[in-house]
């Protein structure tokens, strides 16, 4: 399993314009081919930070939603509403537990 973790940032005052393009990326990654999770949360203590976690089937399906074009959109799109603070990174995981 691949799981995928980070967070960004967006302008607290651009938030509502940014929820309905997050939206759009969301449903279309969530019916692609190796998705099990996508989701971005917004911070309750942080206005304006996003926490992204996705789970994939493999590395080879996560590479291919990055070549989607829902996700030339997303890059475009949040470009112009200034996302920053960028920082996701991929992890390899074994069979996960509940707690």
């Amino acid at each position: 399993m691949i799981v995928v973790v980070g967070q960004f940032r967006f302008a607290p005052e651009r938030m509502d314009e940014a929820r309905a393009v997050m939206r759009k990326v969301i449903a279309a990654t969530r019916s692609e081919d190796g998705c099990i999770q996508y989701n971005y949360g917004e911070d309750v203590l942080d206005p304006g930070l996003i926490r992204v976690s996705e789970l994939w089937h493999s590395r080879a399906q996560l590479h291919a939603h990055m070549q989607t074009p829902h996700m030339a959109t997303w890059q475009s799109e949040r470009v112009a509403l200034g996302l920053s603070e960028r920082s996701i990174a991929v992890y390899e995981a074994g069979d996960g537990t509940a707690l």
